[in-house]
């Protein structure tokens, strides 16, 4: 079997665990962002995030797009931090999956923090020794803005907490995990959860989709976490819901834009938990992309038809 060179954008130490996935590949460090040349007679592209959220992306394509490259591999699900012209070129895959145990780790880390009040509840001196009511989540409902991977990781790990599992999602297709219920919309799901997790692509019908006719029917006490993408939500609409207690609680590991701008309320409101977009940093994300990658490198060489193509039309 003939080498294959592969341009790579991210880091040495996932470029090390992809290596030891993928034999009889010649992985080649390339600058992140726009490709502006490319080492000829290489056919693979894998492409770091070309901005941040909301941050600017390249109107045109650079001269000689898209070189000799046939397939690009993105490191993220959607495909908001890239440009159109890279999807006019060679076929483009995503990372469809590969962060969902992150992710879904993460999201339930948020309910059993914000039940358990940690790290509130921690003391420092005998002073402080008193006893604090605490919440169960056993008995209440998780809903879900979405159900792709990661509603599909994190659905049956609240089960087995105890939660009642709701969803809304965009296509037809069935929910295939047992338990979890379809709900008619977003308005339905917001009255019946405790607890909300965003897990949708950003697209351009989902911008802003969480707005204040949504939080308006939003259960008393709601604890809303967004660990999708920031444009989802609507910032002025959701801080008017916390300021008023309609929510509780909001977890955030994703805004918009990323970073924040300094004096964003969201730093300093007492019922916000901020996070930088780190849920993803784990090594099990990286090894599962690398896994993945390796897997859709064996389709390439046999010519076989690519998994998790981008579909435009959807946005991811």
């Amino acid at each position: 079997m003939s080498r294959l060179t592969v341009l790579s954008q991210l880091n040495e130490t996932f470029n090390a665990s992809l290596a030891h996935h993928a034999a009889d590949v010649d992985i080649v460090t390339v600058p992140p962002g726009p490709p502006i040349t490319l080492p000829r007679a290489a056919e693979v592209f894998i492409a770091a995030p070309f901005r941040r959220a909301s941050g600017a992306l390249p109107p045109t394509a650079p001269s000689g797009w898209p070189y000799d490259l046939r397939w690009v591999q993105l490191v993220s699900v959607g495909i908001d931090f890239y440009p159109e012209w890279l999807f006019s070129g060679p076929v483009v895959t995503s990372a469809k999956g590969s962060s969902a145990v992150a992710l879904a780790e993460f999201a339930l880390a948020s309910i059993l923090g914000a039940a358990k009040r940690f790290p509130d509840i921690w003391i420092d001196r005998a002073e402080r020794w008193e006893a604090t009511q605490l919440s169960l989540i056993s008995g209440t409902t998780l809903g879900l803005v979405g159900f792709g991977a990661i509603g599909e990781a994190l659905a049956p790990r609240a089960q087995a907490l105890g939660l009642d599992v709701l969803a809304v999602r965009r296509s037809d297709a069935p929910i295939g995990t047992p338990g979890v219920q379809r709900v008619s919309g977003l308005a339905e799901l917001f009255e019946r959860s405790d607890h909300v997790v965003l897990a949708a692509p950003a697209t351009a019908d989902t911008f802003q989709v969480i707005n204040r006719a949504v939080l308006a029917r939003a259960k008393p006490g709601l604890h809303l976490i967004n660990v999708a993408r920031g444009a989802l939500i609507d910032d002025e609409a959701l801080l008017e819901a916390l300021d008023d207690g309609r929510v509780s609680l909001a977890s955030l590991d994703v805004t918009h834009p990323e970073p924040l701008p300094p004096g964003h309320r969201f730093y300093s409101h007492p019922r916000v938990r901020l996070s930088p977009h780190t849920s993803v940093h784990t090594p099990d994300t990286r090894n599962n992309l690398a896994a993945r990658f390796a897997e859709n490198l064996n389709r390439f060489r046999q010519g076989e038809p690519l998994a998790d193509v981008i579909d435009l039309a959807r946005g991811y």
